[in-house]
Parts: structure tokens; C-alpha cells; sequence
């Protein structure tokens, strides 16, 4: 098959450079100088394998709780960069992520946003994070959704502080010119529902009666992970091991079964001990966080380059599109993942390679 893309002039002489410059006055580009970089044989992202140690990442965040609190930052923040992305506040094209650090005491102030996020609990318990009039307490390996344009607010009553990665489609909202964002005027939203209202309601194979199911993201927006856990290991016991993924599966809506959120997938995997994996790739740039247990990842591009992960239990890695990549779990380990694969399905433009490296 042809590749898309043609040629330019073999030579750029006085003629053509004059045509250049009046068209550019007039707002105009020739496609043929640049149709070969826009429609690519293969994906070709700015997005680099990179890796993150949270002991690096705490020290970091415990030095900057001395500097700046959670209220004057609103959100006190390290933001994970790809390497091929520097000062843009992404770890993908697509994909925006950070750790975030409530000390004892302190409140993150109640804002919203057209932004998508997700917290995964790192370290701690006994915080809370309040979302539309509903607190959930946070622990470790919890995943906790913030929908569009909800409320929400942290605060840490524990003696400890509180560490969380944090996800957001900030760059498809911005790419879109989508964005909005609004603040109370105080820092605490009012609470109006009981601590696991949304989990009764929506997440025990029960409704309301008059339900409707409005919105795309699921509203039971805390998934803890004692629950996630059990699943799990239940689901071990069948021995079905997928080749290229050990045993992963989606958090979902429970109304609908669709993912989660709106923009993001969200995943959970289990490699049992001395599970190696089989060589994948797809088109979804992934973001992992193991939260269990050690193990070596190598992500391999089209250059056949290769990128070695040695990780271990709430350090973070990314996968960039359409590379290779290869698990090896030293002990039991537990991963945490989110993509946009979710967009991509949706646009059809979703695609994996389960083959070899």
C-alpha cells in the first residue's frame, strides 16, 4: 500500500518561494509541503517513554508543603511531563497528570471545572474528598472520580498527610476550547448527602426508581480498592490469563456498563507472580501506577529503541502510542492505567497490535 504524502518540488526556486509568500499573505499554506507530517504511515507522538519514583516525588511535595500550602496553590501539584512535552503540562498528547499532597489540617478550596479528573489514592487514609454534596474517605489504591463541572473540595482531619496521582483531560478540554472553571466563595462545599449515598443508590444493582442515567460519567464516584482487590483475586482463581495483560479489566458505570468517565478509560491489572507478558501496543498512550508489588516494564518504539522500567509499588510510567511494551512481574503486582482510549473507540480511530516486537 502507498503511504500518504507526496513529494514537494524537488527544488524550492525564486518562482516558488514568491507564490509562498503572496499566498501567505493571504492566510494560505500549500498542503503538498506538509500533507506527508499531517497524515503519517503510522502514529509519530512527541510523547516519550518516561518513568517517575514516588520517593523522588515525595521528597519533592514535602519540600514544597514547606513553601506553599494547599489553599494558596488551590492545588498543591507536581505535574508529570513527558519528556517530549516539556512546559506543556502533559504526560501524553492527550493527557494531563500529577501528584497531589494534602497536609494534616489543611483544605484544598472547592472549585469545578470542564475538566474530567480522577484521583488514585497513593499513600494515606482518612482524608476525604467531597464531590457535588457527597464526602468519600480516601485510602490507599482508591480510585475517585471528579465529573465535569462538579464541585469538589479535599480536606485531610488525619494526622498524616495524603499523596494522589492525578488525571485529567485537560488537553482534549483545551484543544477543544472547551474550558471553564468557577470557585466558591467558601472553601468547604456544603455537605447535603450522607458519606456513601452515591454507592447505595447507583452501585449495588439497585436505582431509583425514576432514574434517567443523565451525563457520561459514572455516578458512583468513589471505587475503593478493598472491593477492587477481592475482585480480583477472586477472578484468579479461573486462571485465565490474558497473553498480553495477565487479568485486566475497566472500572464502569454500573448503570450502563460503559467506562467510568466521559473522555478517560480507567483500568485495573493483576500479573501474578513471574507473569511475563506478550508484546502490545495500541493507539491510547497509557499511564501506569502500580499499587501493588514490583516488577520491569521495556517499551519499545518504532526505531526499535528501547526504554526499561524497573518499578515498583506507586511509581509511574508512561506508554506513549503505538510503542511496544512487555510486563514482568517480579511478585504479585496490582497496576493502575488510563488512556483516552475510550475517545478513540468512539471516533473509530481505536487500534492494537497483539503480535511481537
Amino acid at each position: 500500500m502507498q503511504s500518504a504524502g507526496i513529494a514537494g518540488p524537488v527544488a524550492e526556486t525564486p518562482q516558488w518561494r514568491a507564490f509562498y509568500e503572496r499566498i501567505g499573505h493571504k492566510n494560505l499554506a500549500p498542503l503538498w509541503l506538509s500533507l506527508a507530517e499531517l497524515v503519517t504511515p503510522e502514529p509519530r507522538s512527541p510523547c516519550r517513554p518516561a518513568s517517575w519514583r514516588f520517593d523522588e516525588i515525595r521528597t519533592a511535595m514535602m519540600e514544597a508543603g514547606q513553601l506553599i500550602t494547599a489553599k494558596e496553590a488551590e492545588r498543591r501539584v507536581l505535574v508529570l511531563e513527558s519528556p517530549g512535552l516539556r512546559g506543556q503540562s502533559r504526560i501524553t498528547t492527550s493527557m494531563y497528570a500529577g501528584v497531589q499532597m494534602v497536609l494534616p489540617g489543611e483544605v484544598a478550596p472547592a472549585h469545578r471545572h470542564s475538566q474530567s479528573a480522577l484521583r488514585f489514592v497513593l499513600e494515606g487514609s482518612g482524608a476525604y474528598t467531597a464531590v457535588n454534596g457527597e464526602r468519600t474517605i480516601m485510602h490507599e489504591g482508591d480510585f475517585i472520580i471528579a465529573p465535569p463541572m462538579a464541585w469538589h473540595d479535599h480536606g485531610n482531619p488525619s494526622g498524616t498527610p495524603i499523596f494522589w496521582f492525578d488525571g485529567l483531560d485537560v488537553p482534549v478540554v483545551q484543544f477543544l476550547d472547551a474550558s471553564f472553571a468557577e470557585h466558591l466563595d467558601v472553601d468547604k462545599q456544603p455537605i447535603t448527602r450522607p458519606t456513601g449515598d452515591s454507592d447505595a443508590r447507583y452501585g449495588t444493582n439497585l436505582l431509583p426508581v425514576n432514574h434517567r442515567g443523565e451525563g457520561g460519567t459514572s455516578p458512583v464516584f468513589n471505587y475503593p480498592y478493598s472491593r477492587t482487590r477481592d475482585a480480583l483475586e477472586r477472578m484468579r482463581l479461573m486462571e485465565s490469563w490474558d497473553p498480553c495483560h495477565g487479568l485486566k479489566m475497566r472500572y464502569t458505570k454500573p448503570i450502563t456498563g460503559n467506562h467510568a468517565m466521559a473522555t478517560m478509560g480507567t483500568f485495573i491489572q493483576l500479573l501474578p507472580k513471574g507473569f511475563a507478558t506478550a508484546a502490545y501496543r495500541s493507539t491510547d498512550a497509557t499511564i501506569y501506577v502500580p499499587i501493588e508489588g514490583c516488577g520491569r516494564s521495556v517499551v519499545t518504539g518504532r526505531d526499535g529503541e528501547a526504554f526499561t522500567v524497573d518499578w515498583g509499588k506507586r511509581d509511574i510510567f508512561v506508554v506513549p502510542s503505538w510503542h511496544h511494551v512487555r510486563h514482568d512481574a517480579a511478585g504479585d503486582a496490582v497496576l493502575f492505567s488510563f488512556s483516552d482510549r475510550l475517545i478513540q473507540e468512539a471516533l473509530h480511530l481505536f487500534r492494537e497490535d497483539r503480535g511481537n516486537a
